[in-house]
């Protein structure tokens, strides 16, 4: 605080313009000469109109208004300053002779902030303007620090949004394939805890389809790794065309292999999706010399599918699905096994 009033008290004292609008001369020189003897910066309006011009052009810290002139009174003249919008906020202090109740309250109805009675006293005088201009030194002040306060307020609001405008594209990231463009291994460890918990709160079917391509290395030994990575793309967003609810999940689960996760799904309805994926997969017509299977690029996918129970862990899912694969493959590969946990046995479909 001690700051503050320092600098507001140099303000007021050394740097400080007054316009006196006045048609007195002797009262104007009385007041001019005692105003400059204490360092302020005085103008001088010897009339109401001039004085409106002289304040819109100067823009003084504080404007020092006779009430009593002949043309447009003090009055009117503090209510035009207070109602433009370019001086309204300069203090005015009447000075006058009037001394009623009625004149006070009408000046600070129209917005003076002071009056000083004629004769005037130099003591009086310099307290009144010296206190005004403290006032608004500091008002001015505080409304920089405010706007100063809502500008940080402002950038810092854009600096968090940004920031999860940002953690949002790192969460993204973190979660995506980066080069099939679907859910990565670790996204799909995290969905699969979690849908798995969802399903036993709910005790509906959570289903899993295991899907691997098939005689993948020799695609990659025939066509060479770009070619490979290309036919990885393919066969992801293939798989996800064919998922149609938002909380399907189908994501890289390692090489050539890819997971889909179908909450609220029972085992036929996960079988229904296996020959969407076989479909899918058998009309993009990769070619694929080397496969013992077909001419085109196929794949294998094993089913599993269960109620979550407080005992079991999801990872039930995984090994039934993946003992289903398994089977897919031993049999013959291009088709789907379904692995019921409830019966341990796997049927297998082609």
């Amino acid at each position: 605080m001690s700051a503050i009033a320092t600098d507001t008290t140099e303000i007021a004292l050394n740097n400080s313009t007054i316009l006196i609008i006045d048609d007195n001369p002797t009262n104007l020189g009385v007041v001019v000469d005692r105003l400059e003897a204490s360092g302020f910066v005085v103008l001088v309006a010897r009339d109401g109109e001039s004085g409106i011009k002289r304040t819109k052009f100067a823009r003084p810290h504080l404007v020092l208004l006779d009430v009593l002139m002949p043309g447009t009174d003090g009055f009117e003249i503090c209510r035009r300053l207070k109602a433009d919008v370019t001086t309204k906020d300069i203090p005015v202090i009447f000075m006058t002779a009037l001394s009623s109740t009625e004149d006070k309250v009408k000046g600070f109805a129209i917005g003076a902030v002071d009056f000083i009675t004629k004769p005037i006293h130099r003591e009086e005088l310099l307290a009144r303007v010296t206190t005004h201009l403290r006032i608004q030194a500091l008002t001015q002040q505080l409304q920089r620090q405010n706007q100063q306060l809502q500008q940080q307020a402002w950038e810092l609001k854009q600096a968090q949004e940004a920031a999860e405008v940002a953690y949002r594209e790192l969460q993204r990231l973190a979660n995506l394939d980066s080069l099939t463009q679907i859910a990565n291994r670790r996204r799909f460890d995290e969905y699969l805890n979690l849908e798995w918990r969802r399903m036993l709160r709910e005790q509906t079917p959570l289903s899993l389809i295991l899907c691997d391509i098939d005689y993948f290395k020799h695609y990659n030994d025939c066509y060479g790794h770009q070619a490979g990575d290309d036919c990885l793309r393919q066969i992801a967003q293939a798989i996800a065309r064919t998922l149609n609810r938002p909380g399907d999940l189908v994501a890289r689960y390692g090489g050539e292999e890819f997971a889909i996760i179908l909450s609220n799904t029972p085992v036929l309805g996960a079988v229904q999706i296996a020959e969407l994926v076989l479909a899918g997969i058998a009309q993009l017509k990769i070619p694929h010399a080397q496969s013992e299977v077909s001419t085109h690029v196929t794949v294998s996918l094993g089913i599993s599918s269960q109620i979550p129970q407080a005992n079991c862990l999801p990872h039930i899912l995984i090994t039934a699905a993946d003992r289903a694969l398994y089977h897919a493959k031993k049999v013959g590969r291009d088709r789907y096994c379904v692995y019921s946990v409830s019966r341990e046995r796997t049927s297998s479909y082609q």
